[in-house]
């Protein structure tokens, strides 16, 4: 029997103000409220998809643009999933998947590796998909690299709309964590590491 898989972190500062709840054992249910209808949009892509739940509260300095809120975001996900894997005893460390959308595809490979690392190779080809900055994507998925202190490799593979660029990569990043996520029943008890920790 596992124990429970579960995290809430608050992040207050002068710019945001965020709060982020996650089971990672979920079903996928999913609650949000950043502000920024495509960032929600992409959010319960990786609830739904990496089938975790996810609760997401953030009030951020949106008249100014939304790069705090998205960045924070990224931050506090990464220390809220940090917190629930904990020592990272049994699960599987390394995740992948390749996800197409129409003419897009995006490959996501995550290593729960204790190192923190982003190399992310997206070309959008539009600067806006609605009211999110595509540049902003990065900022997130390097928050949550920082605190969660994972390597993260993400690549457009092809995608000549920006819209599904952006939702292949948070759906095959929402893969590639849940793969990594499980636990493993091979490994039941395991730090899977030659180091014996992570």
């Amino acid at each position: 029997m596992t124990t429970s898989r579960t995290a809430t972190v608050s992040r207050n500062t002068a710019e945001t103000q965020i709060t982020v709840s996650v089971n990672l054992d979920g079903t996928g249910a999913a609650s949000f409220n950043t502000g920024i209808g495509f960032f929600d949009h992409m959010l319960d892509q990786i609830a739904r998809h990496g089938l975790i739940d996810l609760d997401i509260q953030a009030k951020g300095d949106l008249h100014i643009d939304g790069h705090h809120t998205v960045e924070d975001v990224g931050i506090t996900l990464g220390q809220a999933v940090a917190k629930a894997v904990g020592d990272k005893t049994g699960i599987r460390r390394y995740g992948h998947a390749y996800v197409p959308l129409d003419e897009a595809l995006s490959r996501v490979v995550i290593d729960f590796s204790g190192r923190p690392g982003l190399v992310m190779n997206v070309p959008f080809k539009s600067g806006s998909i609605g009211a999110f900055d595509s540049q902003l994507a990065h900022e997130f998925f390097q928050g949550f690299c920082n605190h969660a202190f994972v390597t993260l490799h993400i690549d457009n593979l092809k995608g000549e709309n920006a819209h599904h660029q952006c939702e292949t990569v948070f759906k095959a990043f929402a893969r590639a964590l849940r793969m990594a996520l499980e636990l493993d029943p091979r490994s039941s008890g395991v730090i899977p590491s030659t180091k014996g920790s992570l």
